[in-house]
């Protein structure tokens, strides 16, 4: 029987989603979180681990020599040193797609946030201030379609084109910024600097690398419209997160929503706390139901995979 560790659990369930529903082949070993500290006697000798954000260093793969395989609850394998893992013979397999349409959905959760403005209209009605209104129709803050604005999508993997698809049924105009050009593409592709700058709504959905790092520069905020807004759903340091919090305590932009941050959870002396015109929501875009249910169904397929020596979604073939 196979020997499996699950080493952050409690990333992927709160409760809603029972461990029964993992692979069930083999004597598995749940841990709710694990610390750096606790990760290879964790891992021990067990030849499968599954995680989502835990660190799996090449110093942890020479502690755990019988490690032949890692599944991640997540797209993203930056917490995994893939040529140390390659260079052992450890298979690293992640589960791609599996959040599009709720990342997509989140998006515009935001975007709406700032231009439909339901929170401040909730909280106006609760107060009990519709009631003492003078007109039947109360709208002391301001709201703004959606249609005839430009959407700048960075990033035109599946995240982007459901995002850009969403934006049309809105009537938005889009312009879309990626590193290799697509096939088909029905947008007018621009630079990066001309997306900023051309955008009322530039929004992110690119992987983190070394060009994509720090891309919400100082110097290319300075190139928006007063008006326009960033929302960032990606990962966090794709933000240079002062230069953002002073644009919009500044003024200099209308208002950003962030699902993502360079430290979380976030940290006390995060930039963005108490920034103007600031939607932060706690890396939930991926979390609904149904998406990490999903998320569970593609790592078993990807454990059976492997198990049957045909391993699916490897990211260090």
């Amino acid at each position: 029987m196979n020997k499996i560790t699950v080493l952050d659990w409690d990333t992927v369930s709160t409760g809603d989603i029972s461990k029964d529903e993992i692979f069930s082949d083999g004597n598995i070993t749940f841990y709710g979180l694990t610390s750096a500290e606790q990760t290879a006697e964790r891992i021990g000798d067990s030849p499968i681990v599954l995680c989502n954000k835990v660190l799996i260093t090449e110093e942890i793969m020479d502690a755990c020599p019988d490690i032949r395989y890692i599944g991640l609850f997540a797209t993203g394998f930056n917490n995994i040193d893939i040529k140390a893992a390659k260079k052992r013979g450890i298979t690293v397999c992640n589960a791609g797609s599996y959040s599009t349409d709720a990342v997509a959905q989140h998006t515009f959760a935001l975007i709406l946030g700032h231009y439909s403005k339901v929170s401040l209209y909730r909280d106006y009605t609760e107060s009990g201030k519709w009631i003492t209104s003078p007109t039947f129709s109360a709208f002391p803050y301001p709201m703004y379609e959606l249609a005839g604005k430009t959407l700048a999508v960075v990033g035109f993997g599946s995240i982007g084109k459901t995002v850009a698809k969403i934006a049309d049924a809105f009537g938005m105009n889009v312009i879309v910024n990626t590193r290799t050009k697509p096939e088909n593409c029905g947008y007018e592709l621009v630079s990066l600097d001309d997306a900023f700058r051309r955008a009322d709504v530039i929004t992110f959905h690119c992987p983190l690398t070394e060009e994509t790092k720090g891309a919400i520069s100082r110097e290319r905020i300075a190139l928006m419209k007063k008006d326009a807004i960033i929302i960032n759903t990606s990962r966090g340091p794709v933000a240079d997160e002062q230069a953002l919090a002073d644009a919009l305590n500044s003024g200099q932009i209308a208002g950003a929503g962030l699902d993502v941050l360079e430290y979380e959870p976030m940290r006390k002396d995060c930039p963005l706390i108490g920034a103007k015109n600031c939607i932060i929501t706690p890396h939930v875009a991926w979390a609904p139901l149904e998406t990490r249910r999903r998320l569970i169904n593609i790592v078993n397929s990807n454990i059976r995979a492997y198990l049957n020596g045909t391993p699916e979604n490897v990211v260090n073939p």
